[in-house]
């Protein structure tokens, strides 16, 4: 079942600081065991990925250290169409974001099509600690 809805390799996706500005990125993701890890690519640079996952409740959080910058914190839920979440960087900024499996043969113009199409916002009660301190 992990496979399923967190399958390994590559994904694709945006965040976003308000509805209707979007910032692409591209992740390669590994999932194993409730951990996962990789790196991608956004508009800011060069990040790597380590977090946690749990196919029983779908939910997953991360770390996104841009290389010699800062981290971003991210909290997410598994569904159908990918992950949507929100993140964080201390308490002053935040977002949401979707990210999906790209799937083999899938070509520039359906990201670009899924980058259009308006995202339901994922509203999330702030915590005053890190959900990540155990990481």
């Amino acid at each position: 079942m992990s496979d399923e809805l967190f399958p390994s390799g590559p994904w694709v996706g945006f965040y976003n600081y308000k509805p209707g500005d979007r910032h692409r990125m591209t992740l390669n993701l590994i999932f194993a065991n409730g951990a996962m890890s990789g790196e991608g690519n956004d508009d800011v640079g060069r990040f790597l990925i380590k977090g946690k996952y749990a196919t029983e409740t779908r939910e997953c959080h991360w770390t996104k250290s841009y290389v010699g910058a800062h981290d971003v914190f991210y909290k997410g839920y598994r569904e159908g169409k990918g992950i949507w979440g929100t993140w964080e960087i201390a308490i002053r900024h935040h977002g949401g974001f979707h990210i999906w499996p790209r799937t083999e043969g899938e070509g520039e113009s359906l990201i670009e099509s899924a980058e259009k199409t308006e995202p339901i916002d994922a509203i999330g009660i702030t915590s005053t600690t890190s959900p990540h301190s155990s990481d």
